[in-house]
């Protein structure tokens, strides 16, 4: 599976057919497709209760930055 950006369709004739028939290409315009095409489930947000339990456990820990949470 290849995704492409939706305006490059038009650059699909420039590859021969023998390699495009290997392919499975999707056009893609947002990033919810992407997201769609490449995880097998799609992620939840975090509820407020898991928010608060992280920051809790963040502050506890003597972070620098209370309250903040990074990835």
């Amino acid at each position: 599976t290849v995704m492409i950006p939706e305006e490059n369709v038009k650059d699909l004739q420039e590859i021969a057919d023998n390699i495009k028939n290997k392919l499975e290409i999707v056009p893609v315009k947002w990033i919810d497709k992407v997201l769609e095409v490449a995880l097998e489930r799609q992620p939840a947000a975090l509820t407020d209760e898991v928010v608060a339990a992280l920051t809790e456990v963040k502050d506890k820990a003597g972070d620098s930055k209370p309250g903040v949470i990074t990835h």
